[in-house]
């Protein structure tokens, strides 16, 4: 029995030996030392840069004309149940851009107390959304994407409710 228990330990302590020695990538080698001091890396990767990949595309993505929202709600917006959420977007480009509003990363467009109004003023449109009477389902990020052939800018908002102690 205790020839079984010194078996035991024996095998325990060669296993942590084997162990330690995989860890540090000696075995085999006495060449290559630890892998965490000599591994640099992909040699083929290439670091974000920021900046974009030929001169067409820096032009594309910062066109002039492209699709920007000039003047927006606010990110935080808190409604009292019952009462009415507004928000606005206005966006200018050329040609001028399409606003589209979301909530929670699905289109509104058939929202039972829902409201749009677009105008044009010159290169600009501007939407204005409202729902009355809100209600706790209408809490969530909302969001308005200003889009023509050029870019697409996005705004979100995130709304909260609180209840009325009325």
């Amino acid at each position: 029995m205790r020839r079984l228990g010194t078996t035991w330990m024996r095998l325990v302590a060669l296993l942590l030996v084997l162990g330690a020695a995989l860890a540090t990538n000696t075995i085999g080698s006495g060449k290559r030392g630890k892998l965490s001091l000599q591994y640099k890396g992909r040699k083929d990767f290439k670091p974000i840069t920021g900046t974009y990949p030929s001169v067409e595309a820096k032009e594309y993505y910062q066109n002039p004309k492209g699709a920007k929202i000039t003047k927006s709600s606010h990110f935080n917006y808190q409604y009292v149940l019952g009462h009415k959420i507004v928000f606005l977007c206005v966006a200018k480009g050329t040609p001028i851009p399409q606003i589209t509003w979301f909530k929670d990363g699905v289109e509104l467009y058939a929202h039972k107390y829902m409201q749009l109004h677009e105008w044009k003023t010159g290169n600009q449109m501007k939407s204005k959304m409202e729902i009355d009477p809100a209600t706790q389902a209408d809490a969530g990020i909302y969001e308005c994407h200003a889009n023509n052939k050029y870019a697409v800018d996005i705004k979100a908002f995130r709304t909260t409710y609180i209840a009325n102690n009325q």
